[in-house]
């Protein structure tokens, strides 16, 4: 592969990603995370790894940074991944989420520089709770959020500059992440994860509804893998694809295998839905998997990996 930036890499997916990369002796990784949400520890130690505890938001430093180590690759992953936090900062979570990678774009325009591919990371709530299912990547988009909103302008800017200026670009929308790393002090927690750390502390756990909504929940190496593949396939450009596993899985359904995997008795406490919670959604992979890629992980051979 070769030279490599991660913005974001210290978080749960981007670090995830960089212990896949660095498995290839020729690949130098540079990742660039301000830490607000990612974790030092989540980095692999490798003197082929450079680390900048800075945020995407320091122009004069990306600009430098990108005509300096002239990438042959571009993993886009720094954001404000919460949704609660994009509505109470709304202009904050522009400049991160939009503004940071319009600057990436402008700088590889102006200075010509000559990537490989640049790859950003979008996000299932693009298409919000419009009720088509499952979600096709030209499903009606529905952003209800400033932080949906974010990640569709930018994909967009992404796929078309690409197409604009000739540089070589793609983009994901990821469903729901599952996996080791995730940070369970985080309010940006996947359900998943608080499940697990409501069962490992033996604390009730909450279900908003009736539990019969359903997600399309993802592993963490399904993720992983498929950026790296259309990263690296010369026929996936200017593109947007769904990640997910193109399965529907209930709330009920993930309790129950994870009872019967960790041999829990934990007590679920049902509540009423919270306003603005999306009933149900997973995703249309095959465009995914026309393009070669198909996820390896069911839910319940993902479980029993992460919870191992």
């Amino acid at each position: 592969m070769g030279k490599i930036l991660v913005t974001g890499g210290a978080g749960f997916i981007g670090s995830s990603l960089v212990d896949e990369l660095i498995k290839d002796k020729n690949n130098a990784i540079v990742i660039v995370d301000d830490l607000s949400m990612g974790n030092r520890g989540n980095i692999p130690n490798s003197e082929r790894i450079t680390f900048y505890e800075k945020s995407v938001c320091d122009y004069k430093f990306m600009e430098e940074l990108l005509i300096l180590e002239n990438f042959q690759f571009i993993y886009h992953l720094a954001a404000v991944a919460s949704v609660a936090d994009s509505i109470e900062r709304p202009a904050y979570t522009h400049k991160v989420n939009s503004e940071s990678t319009l600057n990436i774009l402008e700088t590889i325009r102006k200075n010509k520089l000559n990537i490989t591919k640049m790859l950003f990371t979008s996000s299932a709530a693009v298409y919000g709770d419009d009720p088509t299912l499952p979600k096709k990547e030209v499903s009606p988009i529905k952003p209800k959020t400033p932080y949906a909103i974010d990640k569709f302008s930018s994909e967009q800017f992404v796929l078309r500059y690409g197409e604009l200026y000739n540089i070589q670009t793609v983009a994901v929308r990821f469903f729901n992440v599952y996996g080791p790393k995730q940070n369970p002090k985080s309010p940006y927690s996947g359900v998943l994860l608080i499940l697990k750390d409501s069962i490992d502390n033996n604390k009730n756990f909450k279900v908003f509804g009736d539990g019969e909504q359903y997600r399309d929940f993802v592993y963490i190496n399904d993720v992983v893998g498929a950026m790296v593949h259309l990263a690296t396939s010369s026929n996936s450009v200017h593109e947007v694809y769904n990640v997910g596993t193109g399965k529907k899985t209930s709330l009920n359904s993930v309790i129950k295998n994870f009872k019967e995997i960790l041999n829990s008795n934990i007590t679920i406490e049902y509540a009423e839905p919270r306003a603005g919670d999306i009933k149900n959604s997973y995703a249309d992979i095959n465009k995914l998997v026309d393009s070669g890629y198909s996820p390896l992980f069911s839910i319940e051979s993902g479980l029993r990996r992460y919870l191992k």
